[in-house]
């Protein structure tokens, strides 16, 4: 018997704000190991990002940005599908369609849409003040996002595993009602175990967090990250005196990025005394710039215009396109447009 086909497994980025040290551990590297295992393909949800970024020149930077980040934390495009939502007007067109079969009432149970209601009650406000029809509609889009590449899995955290629930649940509404034409793959949700293997302490000791205003941004020159390394809080343990290597947001962030060995040792003579923060600091600072400095060549290389950059999203968007147009084509028939 044949082997079976590989299966698929789908990425999206949403592009707000600037990549950081939690994007590449967290997100980054374990989506990219999946690609070992799946035939992978990667886009750039810019349209998802249009529910919340109003400023065009930001809105181009961060697509491209978070385009080069992957390319140059080791995204091979030669080897995965790799594109931009915005290049493939199929996924839109579907939207309505799949909008069409989806019941409002599942909307109202989104995360998201729950989550902006519930604050702006609390706040005393209307409960749908500020909220537009991107949030509301966001599970629908992101639904075909999954659907239209007829993708078997979908990596993502634990908050958002709903989205490939809503994806499983569409899906299922469709197929019930054409699927003697058409049936959809119906996806499922790969959630990594949740550990501190993924987590990255940001500057102030929480989560690493665009939120939280405390991240390390991935890209920055060389004097910048050392001035941000340097302005990470410490307590006034003398010089001399034993640390305690766990309560330090600077040695927990070492740890994601040194060698056993340079770990073991460190924790070492910290715990001995003798070492203050301040050289702690500098050992972290070589440490990440070390790692990061190849990826920030190459990411200067790829934000230029007309980089390889533009090549891979053009040749990754007419992949997706050939892919999401064979399943409209079938969608359309089957509902009866053509």
């Amino acid at each position: 018997m044949p082997e079976p086909a590989t299966k698929v497994s789908l990425t999206g980025i949403k592009p707000t704000g600037e990549p950081h040290l939690g994007n590449l551990i967290g997100a980054i590297r374990p989506a990219l190991t999946l690609a070992e295992e799946y035939d992978s393909i990667y886009f750039i949800a810019d349209y998802h990002a249009l529910t919340s970024e109003r400023d065009p020149a930001a809105f181009r930077h961060y697509t491209r940005s978070v385009a080069a980040a992957w390319v140059a934390a080791g995204l091979d495009p030669n080897r995965t599908i790799f594109y931009r939502q915005s290049d493939v007007p199929e996924t839109f067109e579907l939207t309505w369609i799949m909008s069409c079969v989806t019941g409002k009432g599942l909307m109202n149970r989104a995360h998201a849409y729950k989550a902006a209601r519930d604050r702006n009650i609390e706040a005393g406000e209307d409960p749908d003040f500020g909220i537009n029809m991107g949030l509301f509609n966001y599970p629908v889009l992101m639904a075909v996002d999954i659907l239209i590449m007829e993708a078997d899995v979908v990596p993502v955290g634990r908050d958002q595993a709903q989205h490939v629930e809503y994806a499983a649940d569409i899906a299922g509404s469709f197929n019930h009602l054409y699927g003697d034409s058409y049936r959809f793959k119906i996806p499922e949700a790969v959630i990594p175990e949740e550990d501190s293997a993924h987590t990255v302490p940001g500057l102030d000791g929480r989560k690493m967090s665009k939120s939280y205003e405390n991240t390390i941004p991935l890209f920055l020159p060389e004097n910048k990250l050392k001035k941000l390394v340097r302005r990470i809080p410490t307590d006034s343990t003398p010089v001399e005196e034993p640390k305690n290597p766990d309560s330090s947001t600077v040695f927990q962030i070492l740890e994601h990025f040194a060698t056993p060995e340079v770990i073991a040792d460190t924790r070492k003579r910290l715990e001995a005394g003798g070492v203050g923060w301040g050289e702690l600091k500098n050992q972290l600072f070589e440490v990440l710039n070390a790692e990061l400095a190849p990826l920030r060549d190459r990411y200067n290389e790829l934000m230029e215009p007309g980089s390889d950059l533009d090549t891979y999203l053009a040749e990754g968007a007419e992949k997706a396109r050939e892919r999401a147009g064979r399943v409209l084509r079938s969608v359309r028939s089957a509902v009866g447009i053509s």
